[in-house]
Formats: structure tokens, C-alpha cells, sequence
């Protein structure tokens, strides 16, 4: 028998083993992509995706809201509902709905001094709570203002122009020895501090929290 001169070099030259589908899936799927995304560009250039935002601000008792209105779309700045511009006792922001705080603000009077719309508005409420005299002045776009304590001198459904008397401060709130009209604010039915829609206040009048009335 003839032998074969190249056996030795045969085992070099082994035919290589077919690649796999998915070996060949995994290379040519890709590529596709990339050239479907390439024409697709050229035909119809770049594709922008825009991101709309919206601020959302919390409000003073911390829960996050709707985004707020801007004090020029909620008509304010208010005037100070008894022309005095002192702070007796600051807003305080409770921990929930039920907790306990100070929803609004204090400002000192006398009993009998007039009351006054902080902003045009309806009366939406005027009578008593609990004992003690509220008028609460609607001023559009879920912006309400409420005066306690007070013997109201309007009824509900009257208009009202900022600077009006809607009533004179009385006992309730505060008591006869240290008489105040409280000041309370809401958006959206929701208790918010009346400060940023109030002119600065001239100087504040901070007492301790055992001279607080509750």
C-alpha cells in the first residue's frame, strides 16, 4: 500500500466546527438593529423624547399638594384683617389632620375692634362654631379666609370688598384678658399658613407656649 507523505500535516487542517444558531443569532441580531436604527434616522432625523415636569410644593403640615398657586393667581397679597401688623402667635403646622397646632395665625385687638376682609370675596360663612363667631370669606380658586372670634355684621352669600367690615372681634378665641382676632387660611381645603399672603408684619409678638391660649 501507498503511503500517504502529508498524514502528518493532516491534523493541522481539521475543518472547523459550523458555528450555532444562537451563536450566529447573537451576532447578526444586534447588527440588524443597528442598521434599522440608522435608516431609520436618516429618513426621519434625531427623535427627541421631552420630559414634562411639575413642581410640587409642600405644604406647611409637610404633605405634598397640588402644585400651588402663585400669590398673583390667588389674588393676594391681603391686607391684615385688623390693620394691626403684629404676630401674637404664629402658625403652627400639625403633624396630620388631627394632630394638634395652630392653624392660622394671631394678631392682638381689642374687643369690639372692626374686622375687615383680607380680599374681595362672598362670605360663605358667618355664625357661630362651637360658641364662638366665624366669618369665612371665599375668595376663588379654592382660597378661603376665616376671622375668629367675632360677632359677624354679614351674612352668607354677601360680596365683599377687601378692607369691608365683615364683623368686630370678640371673645372666643382668645381671651378677655388678652383679646386677639385669629386669622386662618385655606387652599384647596386644606389649612395653609396665612403669612405669605399678608404684607410683612411690622414686628412680631412671640410669647411663650404657657401664654399661648390653647
Amino acid at each position: 500500500m501507498r503511503s500517504d507523505p502529508y498524514r502528518h500535516l493532516r491534523g493541522h487542517f481539521r475543518r472547523a466546527p459550523r458555528p450555532s444558531v444562537v451563536a450566529v443569532a447573537l451576532v447578526l441580531v444586534p447588527a440588524f438593529a443597528l442598521v434599522a436604527y440608522l435608516v431609520a434616522f436618516l429618513v426621519t432625523g434625531p427623535t427627541f423624547v421631552t420630559v414634562t415636569t411639575t413642581a410640587v410644593v409642600p405644604v406647611p403640615d409637610g404633605r405634598a399638594a397640588a402644585p400651588a398657586r402663585t400669590i398673583a393667581e390667588t389674588g393676594a397679597p391681603w391686607i391684615w384683617p385688623t390693620g394691626i401688623r403684629v404676630v401674637s402667635r404664629p402658625w403652627e403646622a400639625p403633624a396630620d389632620d388631627y394632630s394638634a397646632g395652630h392653624r392660622g395665625l394671631d394678631v392682638p385687638a381689642s374687643i369690639g375692634d372692626a374686622a375687615v376682609a383680607v380680599d374681595d370675596g362672598t362670605v360663605s360663612f358667618a355664625g357661630s362654631v362651637a360658641g364662638r363667631g366665624v366669618v369665612t370669606i371665599d375668595h376663588g380658586d379654592g382660597l378661603r379666609s376665616t376671622l375668629d372670634s367675632v360677632v359677624p355684621s354679614v351674612a352668607t352669600g354677601d360680596a365683599v370688598a377687601q378692607g369691608d367690615t365683615v364683623g368686630r372681634v370678640a371673645v372666643g378665641h382668645c381671651p378677655a384678658s388678652d383679646p386677639c382676632l385669629h386669622l386662618g387660611a385655606r387652599l384647596d381645603d386644606r389649612y395653609v399658613d396665612p403669612t405669605p399672603y399678608l404684607p410683612a408684619a411690622a414686628w412680631p409678638v412671640l410669647l411663650p407656649d404657657s401664654a399661648w391660649p390653647g
